[in-house]
């Protein structure tokens, strides 16, 4: 096996000259070149390729969503007051904002992942520069949602209590909010490029720094909740000064060349590749957020959101794995698309999807056996644990749908077909899912067990099947070439004058 494998891989890689594309540059693997090699190799050189950036991946995002962890649950331990306020701000009031500005930045995998595979090498210092600009004027856009948290959940029928508490919480996570303007558009810089290391390492080391901060803040200096708050803001900055530290310290010498004016130059279309990827995934994010605000008015709401919001953490820890397989899928596709490999971009997602399935199995297995011990880590009170409890069933359905959705959508961001998924995103979740939520929420009486299970077998399942149909029955010859006709098309001028083939 091993022979078949390496003689598989030298082939896979031998550099082949594509004397009929646009610009004559090498193509590092050939389309018939996977049809001769055995299936086998196949697999294990592609799950090598994938691997590469799932792993660092993984622990760049596990690590980034354990700060976001750590800091509820030294909440949860000052009170069900605090815990219910803290997830209000973070998953309602922060999620909504962070669901958009994540989407946007989405549009540079799309971008960076097609140049880079067309060799574009300096596009993707300007992509990045011209995302910065577009999401830091958002984040203006956006702030009076911060500003006027208390008063907009109490309109959405939050306890005065918790909306009072949340609102402050809010206005000290706006450092926070700006951050995402400069971070993710940074990580895709560099995801893009397989420096999935470095994101992995700076993750790490922050994620050290944080709980050693949120100890200092909450326990020694005394902050209670709003000390809380604040490491999240100083951890999210110190990521972005470590990503860009090591970028312009010499990391990225051929994707950044230093600041240019040439990231002013064609912003509206880029607004618009943004805005239908924000909107793409700015609904999927926001869906959930919405079923804790639908929670909150139910009776009883603070335990039931205290349960639901374990609940969500959970899964949100979890979603890191197949979010990471979201990521390396759209750079996967982008690679291969832009280097014109239809076949291999399409073997790519075939991979990529299965092994992410495999590991959601084995969580959703872990959550059915471990349901009573699972919220331990987040809360001690009995009433919540036995919430949890109760959740535990569409807990592991959830993570069951969300191994498999995720990496769909990473191939429809390297593909480019955020637009057509943003529509799906809307019918399923908003015109679907909702409503059916609220009908076994309030019309059937089923509580938060209703508004949960409505919402995931009526929106997440049903956008999973959409999903996996378009991606079945997709032309991936003709995608290859409108990459290639994509790349030349938002290719600027290389101001080194350089050959980047």
């Amino acid at each position: 096996m091993g022979s078949v494998i390496d003689r598989g891989e030298e082939e896979l890689n031998r550099p082949l000259v594509d004397g009929s594309g646009s610009n004559g540059t090498e193509k590092g693997i050939g389309e018939d070149d996977h049809e001769k090699v055995d299936l086998k190799a196949r697999v294990w050189i592609e799950s090598k390729k994938l691997w590469d950036i799932v792993g660092p991946s993984i622990l760049n995002r596990v690590a980034t969503y354990s700060m976001n962890v750590i800091t509820q649950a030294f909440a949860g331990h000052l009170g069900d007051v605090e815990l219910a306020a803290l997830s209000i701000a973070n998953n309602v009031i922060v999620g909504f904002n962070f669901g958009l500005l994540l989407g946007m930045a989405s549009a540079l995998e799309t971008l960076c992942g097609q140049a880079f595979g067309a060799k574009k090498y300096h596009m993707l210092g300007i992509y990045m520069q011209r995302s910065w600009i577009i999401l830091f004027l958002c984040c203006f856009l956006l702030l009076p949602l911060y500003i006027f948290a208390t008063p907009v959940l109490k309109l959405l029928g939050q306890p005065d209590d918790v909306a009072e508490m949340a609102g402050l919480v809010a206005v000290w996570m706006i450092p926070l909010h700006f951050s995402f303007a400069f971070t993710f558009p940074i990580q895709r810089f560099l995801q893009s490029q397989l420096r999935n290391g470095v994101l992995a390492w700076v993750s790490l080391v922050v994620l050290v720094i944080h709980v050693v901060v949120s100890w200092l803040f909450v326990y020694v200096l005394d902050f209670g909740v709003v000390g809380a708050a604040v490491t999240l803001d100083v951890s999210w900055w110190l990521l972005f000064a470590g990503m860009f530290g090591y970028t312009v310290r010499g990391g990225c010498p051929d994707t950044w060349s230093g600041f240019s004016m040439q990231a002013f130059a064609g912003l509206w279309e880029f607004v618009k590749l943004s805005a239908a990827s924000g909107v793409m995934l700015c609904l999927e994010n926001w869906y959930y957020r919405i079923l804790i605000l639908m929670t909150g008015n139910l009776e009883n709401s603070t335990i039931a959101v205290d349960a639901l919001s374990v609940c969500m953490s959970i899964n949100g820890w979890e979603m890191m794995i197949p979010l990471a397989f979201f990521a390396a899928t759209g750079v996967r596709v982008a690679n291969e698309l832009g280097a014109g490999n239809g076949k291999a971009a399409k073997f790519a997602s075939i991979v990529s999807v299965v092994q992410s399935t495999i590991i959601g199995l084995v969580f959703c297995a872990l959550i059915m056996i471990f349901h009573h011990q699972i919220a331990l880590i987040f809360t001690s009170s009995s009433v919540v644990l036995d919430a949890v409890d109760d959740l535990s069933v569409l807990l592991a359905v959830t993570i069951l749908l969300n191994s498999i959705q995720p990496v769909l959508s990473g191939v429809a961001v390297g593909s480019g077909w955020q637009s057509k998924v943003a529509y799906i995103n809307l019918g399923c979740y908003y015109i679907v899912g909702v409503p059916l939520g609220i009908v076994f929420g309030w019309v059937f009486d089923w509580g938060v067990e209703g508004i949960w299970g409505g919402m995931i077998f009526g929106g997440t399942a049903v956008q999973t099947v959409i999903l996996a149909i378009i991606t079945m029955r997709c032309d991936w010859e003709n995608e290859a070439k409108k990459a290639t006709a994509h790349v030349q098309k938002w290719t600027s001028p290389n101001p080194d004058n350089t050959d980047e083939s």
